[in-house]
């Protein structure tokens, strides 16, 4: 069994992985920001903390991460919100959960990422690309780490049911993807401890196979 914590618990890829890794018999703990939420997280059987990524040290996350044996980097600003929380929750608040994971001694960080980070204009103050951008830093940020890492780049997100059915790729075609089947990609990769120190693109097509055997062909 392993104690899995994941921030950004109530967003939807989270909530999927909170009740899948319950469901498998690991025990899953959601960082949210919003109190109102603790009684989804109870009901998918996560144990909530309550705290605001933006406005906490380092040193304090870490005494909420001891004792875990994976970290999993699921928040986001969220749609429209301001370029400046792009970068100080997407970016910052994933920086943020490495140097807490790594000051509390937790082996593995999971980061979900975007399809298409590095190829953003820096020229552009377009919201998306200032998302994309954040994204991106962060993702450099954890690559140059001694943490074992793994990142996560979906492509764009649906909330269709999943199928467990996948296509991987360092850097592969634009495409969708159900938040679902991102979550199962996500308790793959913590079961299985596949794709270490790997950064890949994930979406429903175009050669989809079955979650485990994606990741076995990276």
């Amino acid at each position: 069994m392993s104690r899995v914590v994941v921030a950004g618990g109530h967003g939807a890829i989270a909530m999927h992985l909170q009740g899948m890794l319950v469901d498998a018999g690991h025990e899953a703990v959601g960082i949210i920001r919003n109190a109102d939420h603790v009684a989804d997280l109870v009901d998918v059987g996560s144990s909530p903390v309550v705290l605001d990524l933006e406005s906490i040290s380092a040193d304090q996350l870490a005494i909420e991460l001891r004792g875990a044996d994976v970290v999993v980097f699921a928040a986001g600003a969220g749609a429209g919100s301001s370029a400046e929380r792009k970068q100080t929750v997407d970016r910052d608040g994933a920086i943020l959960l490495a140097d807490a994971a790594e000051l509390a001694g937790v082996p593995r960080y999971l980061l979900v990422s975007s399809m298409g980070a590095d190829r953003f204009d820096p020229a552009s103050d377009d919201i998306f690309q200032v998302y994309l951008r954040a994204k991106a830093e962060a993702d450099a940020d954890i690559r140059a780490r001694a943490i074992d890492w793994t990142i996560v780049r979906p492509g764009g997100l649906t909330d269709d049911a999943g199928t467990g059915l996948v296509h991987v790729e360092a850097d592969g075609p634009r495409g969708s993807i159900p938040r679902e089947d991102v979550a199962r990609v996500l308790l793959a990769i913590i079961e299985s401890g596949a794709a270490s120190r790997r950064q890949f693109t994930v979406t429903s097509g175009p050669d989809p196979r079955p979650v485990p055997e994606a990741l076995a062909a990276l």
